[in-house]
């Protein structure tokens, strides 16, 4: 790069070099050869009565004879037929233009024409009539002086434009080097990341132009990407130990039950229903785990996208009877208005279930849990003990427990898939203490009470497709289905 700028500023000074010196030698040119014809219009009259004495007396040089001439001047004599007599000097052409002006047809004519003695000398010609006759006389400078000017004046035009192309082709080179030394630091960085993955370069960013620019987005990007990296390595760090749980007891188990048959000292009936039990609920667990991690990573909806027109009074209306047939003696009541959104139905879907799932699971026996839609906002309140101040901050963080919901079962990523479906559809979710007690957890999404015209039949479409989830999510989806830890935990605190 710095090769071609230093090449394109060295070509641009030529060009303007080569287009000022063309026009500086054609001025100077007109210039000279004007003052040269001034110069034979002021000083080269020749009187009319010399002539005729000259032609009379038969004085005319033959071509051949050299008359003194200190200044190589030529006096020659034009007839109206084109012969020429030379009295001073050498024979010059004789042109179109000076046969008229001995026809009276032209004042003068002022030309340039060659010498026809064979030295290819070039002069300026004035040609004017001689009053009273049919002859024009011709007086003529030779341009030597002139021509030796310009050709002094080509070289040493040509000797500073190429000075200066040269020095334009260095200054290039220097200003190409000053100018992309930020992007060598960029190009350091940036290969420097991809040979050791170290995000944590930065490039230093000073005033406005592009290259300053483009630096900061380099640093906003890396730290993007580094931040990226940090929450990866936590998610998988935090994964691995909410595994290591379930894991370790589900093993303790298995191995009591495999010494049990390899000693055949079987165990009392009571006790392996009790491991066999405890087994089913750690693989549930599990699975419920394994299905929210699955979850989180998905980046877009199997579906390519949002759909427009889903009826989220009617999701909530699915997820609640879902919730219903595990609830146990805690009662779930349900107001709707109608509201549609765009999302995608199996995703708001699971989480509504996990919404009410988790006010159920923190509501006393007896209670009730109401999950009211008004206005593009579901409210889900429990009864149960509230959430604390200082732990609302992390009630959407993934794998958060409360302290006092630790040992209940769930994945901590509850919260954390209701918020990113939320992101995903273009609202939010929030938590709050509710008035008297419990938790009221509120899932506000853009929409409107009437379904688009052109997305009514994809709205029963994806209605259609989201009631046809719900059972079966159970196998793929059944950790959506168990209670999540994330709302309930906040909640027991």
């Amino acid at each position: 790069m710095r090769s071609r700028l230093a090449l394109l500023a060295a070509v641009t000074v030529a060009l303007a070099v080569a287009v000022c010196a063309t026009a500086c030698w054609f001025i100077v040119r007109a210039q000279l050869v004007g003052s040269l014809d001034q110069s034979l219009r002021n000083n080269s009259r020749v009187d009319p009565s010399f002539v005729v004495g000259q032609l009379s007396s038969g004085q005319c040089s033959p071509a051949d004879e050299r008359a003194p001439n200190p200044f190589d001047a030529t006096v020659q004599v034009v007839d109206k037929r084109g012969k020429s007599c030379v009295i001073v000097g050498r024979r010059v052409a004789v042109s179109p233009a000076d046969v008229r002006v001995a026809e009276h047809r032209r004042t003068e004519s002022v030309h340039t024409a060659r010498s026809q003695d064979g030295s290819g000398t070039d002069y300026r010609v004035l040609t004017t009539p001689v009053q009273g006759t049919d002859l024009a006389v011709s007086v003529a400078r030779p341009l030597t002086e002139t021509d030796r000017s310009l050709r002094n004046l080509a070289l040493i035009l040509a000797l500073v434009g190429g000075t200066g192309v040269l020095a334009a082709a260095g200054a290039g080179v220097v200003l190409a080097r000053a100018g992309l030394r930020p992007v060598d630091r960029l190009t350091g960085a940036v290969e420097h990341i991809a040979r050791t993955e170290d995000l944590g370069v930065s490039i230093p960013a000073e005033g406005d132009d592009e290259i300053a620019r483009l630096s900061r987005s380099f640093n906003s990007m890396t730290e993007a990407l580094a931040s990226s990296r940090e929450l990866q390595q936590q998610l998988i760090a935090d994964a691995g130990h909410e595994l290591r749980t379930p894991l370790t007891s589900l093993r303790t188990n298995i191995e009591l039950l495999v010494r049990s048959e390899e000693t055949g000292r079987s165990l009392p009936g009571e006790d392996r229903r009790a491991l066999l039990e405890s087994v089913r609920a750690q693989m549930s667990e599990l699975a419920a785990l394994v299905g929210d991690l699955q979850e989180l990573s998905r980046e877009m909806p199997p579906g390519g996208g949002p759909v427009a027109g889903i009826a989220l009074h009617e999701i909530t209306e699915r997820a609640a009877e879902r919730v219903r047939l595990r609830s146990g003696g805690v009662g779930v009541r349900v107001r709707t208005e109608p509201w549609y959104v765009r999302g995608e139905p199996s995703a708001l879907e699971r989480s509504v279930v996990n919404l009410l799932d988790n006010a159920v699971k923190f509501s006393p026996d007896g209670g009730t849990v109401d999950a009211v839609l008004s206005g593009g906002t579901l409210r889900v309140t429990d009864r149960g003990p509230g959430i604390a101040d200082d732990e609302l901050p992390y009630v959407f963080d993934r794998f958060w427990r409360s302290p006092s919901a630790r040992s209940l079962p769930g994945s901590g990523l509850g919260l954390s898939i209701v918020a990113r479906t939320a992101r995903q559809a273009g609202g939010e979710v929030a938590l709050e203490r509710a008035v008297g007690g419990g938790t009221v957890a509120e899932l506000r999404l853009p929409g409107s009470p009437e379904p688009e015209p052109e997305a009514a039949p994809d709205a029963d479409a994806g209605t259609g497709s989201g009631t046809g989830s719900g059972p079966g999510t159970g196998s793929e989806g059944e950790p959506g289905a168990e209670p999540e830890a994330g709302p309930g935990e906040a909640s027991g605190t």
